[in-house]
């Protein structure tokens, strides 16, 4: 697992994804320090990476990336990290839409495609 503070290109994502799922990267994005953990087997890994390192529960947001396909489709906003009845997101998708705009800015702030 990776923490990604600077741009990468879509190549490492590919690669990532060949080696372990064939076709997507997990990733967990940190919305306030606009990071993201990579190349973990489940999100909570990549989580609790990012826990260690110092982020809040509250930023961290679980996704699935899909760098052979184009457009905003790429990012899948899919987690069992993402559940948290608590701040009223019953669902494993991201349902602020504000939230969702945010980590789709910063990961394609941070991978180059």
């Amino acid at each position: 697992m990776e923490i990604i503070r600077e741009k990468i290109a879509i190549e490492k994502l590919r690669k990532i994804a060949q080696e372990i799922f064939g076709d997507f990267v997990k990733a967990v994005i940190d919305v306030e320090k606009r990071v993201m953990s990579i190349g973990g087997e489940l999100h909570s890994d990549e989580e609790a990476q990012l826990l260690d390192q110092g982020s809040n529960q509250y930023d961290l947001w679980g996704i699935n990336l899909y760098p052979e396909i184009d457009g905003d489709d790429w990012i899948e906003f899919d987690s069992l990290i993402n559940i948290r009845p608590s701040v009223g997101n019953r669902s494993r998708g991201v349902n602020d839409p504000k939230i969702r705009g945010k980590i789709a800015e910063i990961v394609n702030t941070l991978v180059e495609r």
